[in-house]
């Protein structure tokens, strides 16, 4: 770890390191689907970072927990969509914390399951004792923002905002650390990998592995697969900005401007929506290798690396990397994706 990385406050929410562990009988089904070769397959197991059933936004909140203590803050707000693992965790680092934790969740996500509304991540939000705020789809967050604000220092409160994903440099930093993580796992065991894959959304997880890259150089490239919006390269444009700026906040070298690589035709219909493609990948891990994906995030991002093996886009002599990334209380508000099938 760098000595600017361990400068900065952090309140220590997550079990670390994560696991890393082999893929045997997933690389195996996968070689009898292809002529092409299949790499060696790794997982990386942010799922199990502990806190509220895990994820990779614990790692991204324990710097802007950190933060928000240091500055004296005794509540914490963010927003995200109604089944935001986001949202989940922050509520969760909060109450570890000891702050009180306002949710501003946008009904934005289309998808009408008859569990989406009422389970998975709400009704652990709803244990986590935040206070949840639920608004239209076309609501302004500017005026929502500065309403909730407004209120809380009416109360005497003082606020600090989580952005909506962790992603900003400070949440970031979360990231910077795994790659770093990652890296000391790699080499205990002997491995030289070319990729870490990873579903990309608000971009401080990729930006963050950008930036640890520049820190250790001859690790792993990192791959997202767009899991969130229709422009993919905009979406890698902010990711670069934001793996800059944590770069320079940590005296490292600049990621160069094609560094950032995110892999497009995954998402489907949109955010949230589910496609056949990610249903087939979360059966296939939870069938083969006993671990349960999410249908946001990690589902339509394993759903990417096994089509990237499948098109030959990875060699054979590749040790590849998936970072799972958790959401799988998600599961519960799709159930219908898979039990009524």
């Amino acid at each position: 770890m760098s000595d600017k990385l361990a400068a900065l406050p952090r309140k220590r929410l997550a079990h670390l390191p994560t696991p890393l562990d082999e893929l045997p009988r997933l690389r195996e089904a996968l070689s009898e689907m292809t002529e092409n070769g299949v790499p060696r397959l790794f997982i990386k197991r942010d799922d199990c970072t502990g806190l509220a059933f895990g994820g990779n936004k614990t790692r991204k909140l324990e710097f802007l927990i950190g933060e928000a203590l240091a500055q004296g803050c005794d509540t914490v707000i963010t927003a995200g969509a109604a089944q935001s693992n986001h949202a989940r965790q922050t509520a969760a680092a909060a109450a570890a914390a000891g702050l009180d934790c306002v949710l501003v969740l946008f009904d934005t996500v289309p998808y009408q399951g008859r569990d989406y509304r009422r389970s998975g991540n709400l009704l652990l939000d709803d244990l986590l004792g935040a206070r949840v705020i639920v608004e239209a789809s076309d609501a302004d967050p500017v005026k929502v923002f500065e309403r909730v604000m407004q209120e809380l220092a009416s109360q005497g409160r003082k606020a600090y905002f989580v952005p909506v994903g962790g992603s900003n440099v400070t949440g970031t930093m979360g990231y910077v650390n795994a790659y770093l993580e990652l890296a000391d796992q790699l080499e205990a065991l002997g491995i030289a990998a070319s990729h870490i894959v990873h579903g990309s959304s608000s971009g401080g997880t990729q930006a963050g592995l950008v930036a640890g890259q520049m820190l250790r150089p001859g690790g792993p490239a990192v791959l997202g697969i767009n899991v969130y919006r229709d422009d993919t390269q905009a979406m890698a444009n902010d990711i670069h900005a934001l793996a800059v700026k944590t770069a320079e906040a940590l005296g490292a070298d600049l990621p160069p401007n094609d560094v950032v690589a995110l892999e497009a035709g995954y998402l489907g219909d949109g955010y949230g929506v589910p496609t056949a493609q990610m249903r087939r990948a979360v059966e296939t891990l939870a069938r083969l290798e006993g671990v349960f994906l999410d249908p946001v995030y990690s589902g339509k991002a394993m759903a990417g690396l096994i089509g990237l093996i499948l098109d030959g886009r990875m060699r054979a002599e590749d040790n590849v990397v998936f970072l799972h990334t958790g959401g799988a209380p998600g599961l519960f508000a799709y159930a219908e994706e898979f039990s009524d099938r």
